[in-house]
């Protein structure tokens, strides 16, 4: 394959994942005439159209399906191998985006970006921050942080913490005010400071843990938020029940300034892993963070 060959491959594939030439050609930082006329060029030499056009949309031809999809794997292996040679001996640079759940950022990242910032000054990092599912090789990713039961099929993933619950807790004044819950049955007498889903605009359900038995709870509303940091704030002030990971509020209880609420029930969910496409770590820029993460949080 001659390097023209394998450029317009690159972005045919481009094409293909963002939906459009206007798209690829912002992804690749390329002017659109030249996306347009690298795949009018792979055309004429295949001697067939891999897409059909109208005004709204580019969809792939069979001929264009079956090109992609033979050449996929190929042409990202050879992509991350050039990569991969071209990083040894040198600093380690260029872009590397990764998609996190907001309490992820505010737990995990927030405390350790800025020294991997100060210590890879040629990585051009750029954190997303989001609760949606989201295909971390479909919107351009490098990685992501999730729960490991939410980590997509096929990806690699390394565990960043333990296992952890989920917290209900309250501020002292609440307490005074309405009492402490002694089993799961007496929260139907307090409200609960809701938690709403940015991406799915769902609220998320409660679920206490009876020796293995999940139960599912309902409870009155003090308020709704979509905001770790608001739910915090809402709970000090005495509003309601909150909730939120464990390892977010372990040193408010360890400091007293929040009553922890029935942790005897507290539901279990799985470690926070780092994961990743297996070509994705070839690159050294990736692979430093990967590194990075691993070390600073504790559990690799």
């Amino acid at each position: 394959m001659n390097g023209a060959a394998f450029n317009q491959l690159i972005m045919f594939h481009t094409i293909v994942l963002e939906g459009s030439i206007t798209k690829a050609a912002k992804k690749l930082e390329l002017a659109p005439p030249s996306v347009s006329n690298a795949l009018k060029a792979l055309e004429a030499e295949l001697g067939l159209p891999l897409f059909t056009r109208t005004t709204r949309r580019i969809e792939l031809t069979e001929a264009g399906r079956l090109l992609f999809e033979r050449t996929y794997d190929t042409v990202n292996d050879l992509s991350s191998a050039l990569e991969e040679v071209s990083d040894l001996g040198q600093i380690p640079s260029g872009k590397v985006r990764l998609t996190t759940p907001r309490f992820v950022y505010q737990y995990l990242l927030k405390p350790i970006y800025a020294e991997f910032c100060l210590q890879y000054p040629e990585i051009d990092l750029e954190i997303s921050v989001s609760d949606a599912a989201i295909d971390i090789l479909k919107e351009g990713f490098d990685l992501g942080i999730r729960f490991g039961d939410r980590v997509e099929e096929g990806m690699i993933a390394r565990a960043l913490t333990p296992a952890m619950k989920e917290a209900l807790f309250a501020s002292h004044a609440y307490v005074a005010r309405h009492g402490l819950p002694e089993s799961p049955d007496a929260l139907r007498h307090h409200k609960l400071i809701n938690y709403r889903f940015i991406a799915s605009n769902q609220i998320a359900p409660l679920y206490l843990d009876r020796n293995g038995e999940r139960l599912s709870v309902d409870m009155p509303s003090a308020l709704t938020v979509n905001d770790t940091d608001l739910m915090l704030d809402a709970a000090h002030k005495g509003i309601g029940i909150g909730r939120i990971v464990e390892p977010m509020v372990a040193s408010q209880f360890a400091a007293n300034t929040l009553v922890p609420i029935l942790p005897d029930y507290w539901c279990p969910y799985a470690p926070l892993y780092v994961y990743f496409h297996r070509n994705s770590q070839k690159a050294r820029r990736v692979r430093v963070l990967i590194d990075f993460l691993l070390a600073h949080c504790g559990n690799d």
